[in-house]
């Protein structure tokens, strides 16, 4: 199954495998367009992959949990140092 966002012109697929869930970001852009991004959501880590066509080979970067909470929190923070801790509650 293909989502597509009309506003955005984002395309992108998610599929839900035995231990994982798959989400591949299509860039349609515009040109030169980059390759296709592969994000593998497994309850241990999450893997980042892309082909890179200059060396024909899969790049691939795995984060933990706590490295991917800290990367959407930083995407809407302004430059600066930080460190999230826990609010006990």
């Amino acid at each position: 199954m293909v989502g597509r966002h009309r506003h955005c012109g984002l395309m992108f697929t998610i599929e839900h495998e035995f231990d994982s869930t798959v989400i591949t970001l299509v860039d349609e852009g515009e040109a030169p367009l980059q390759e296709d991004v592969v994000i593998n959501s497994f309850a241990e880590c999450v893997t980042v992959e892309q082909f890179d066509p200059r060396t024909e080979t899969m790049q691939k970067i795995t984060l933990s949990p706590e490295q991917l909470r800290d990367l959407a929190a930083a995407l809407d923070l302004p430059e600066g140092v930080y460190q999230l801790r826990e609010v006990p509650g």
